[in-house]
């Protein structure tokens, strides 16, 4: 056993999604991205075929540019929330995603993981090998960033403007763009570990139904 599993664990277990906790106002070192994706990059990929690529965004005029067709499809997403009944946990989710989306044009830095190719038209197998090619590198990049004081959250709502930022970053349309990861240090000392289900409860042994905690 060459791993600390109480360090290890902890860095499993309080990796979030980094929002109102993000710092503006600090500057992220391109060299520390480029490390942290370098270790991303030897995340499990099928068949070893490296068709992954990253796109860093540090210049400010692109970052607003960016910003702003996010908070477009970002206010279709928030509204179809605000008709749906959520408890106090869902609001806090809700407010820091506004405050994320209001605050987009000031993050330090935003990552864009891509992938060589399209998966449209495509079977269930075909994108389950497609997605397990590139989506473990970069949960491995939010880990490494982790690990150095830099939050990070996953993104998608920009997606419904890939085209307008693929011409704006010169991103072929044969090129998809994964997601989006916001990045900057985080403020505070530490985070909680994250509340969910028992695994007991959520894991079924051999058949649909079965859960562990039923058969123990």
């Amino acid at each position: 056993m060459d791993f600390d599993l109480e360090q290890t664990d902890r860095l499993l277990l309080t990796t979030k999604q980094i929002r109102k906790r993000m710092d503006m106002s600090r500057p992220v070192p391109r060299e520390t991205i480029l490390e942290c994706i370098d270790i991303a990059s030897r995340a499990p990929m099928g068949s070893n075929v490296e068709r992954n690529k990253w796109l860093i965004v540090e210049d400010p005029d692109r970052k607003s540019q960016i910003a702003d067709l996010y908070r477009k499809n970002a206010e279709v997403y928030f509204a179809l929330g605000r008709t749906m009944e959520t408890d106090a946990r869902g609001e806090r989710v809700a407010n820091s995603a506004q405050y994320l989306s209001d605050n987009m044009h000031n993050v330090p830095t935003m990552v864009i993981p891509l992938r060589l190719d399209r998966v449209e038209n495509a079977s269930s197998g075909e994108q389950s090998g497609w997605y397990g090619s590139v989506l473990p590198g970069v949960w491995s990049l939010q880990l490494a960033l982790r690990s150095r004081g830099i939050g990070s959250c996953w993104t998608t709502l920009h997606l419904g403007s890939e085209a307008e930022v693929g011409e704006l970053l010169g991103i072929p349309d044969t090129v998809t763009q994964v997601c989006m990861l916001p990045i900057g240090y985080y403020t505070g000392e530490s985070f909680s570990v994250t509340a969910r289900r028992p695994a007991a409860e959520i894991t079924f042994i051999d058949r649909w139904g079965n859960t562990a905690s039923s058969l123990s």
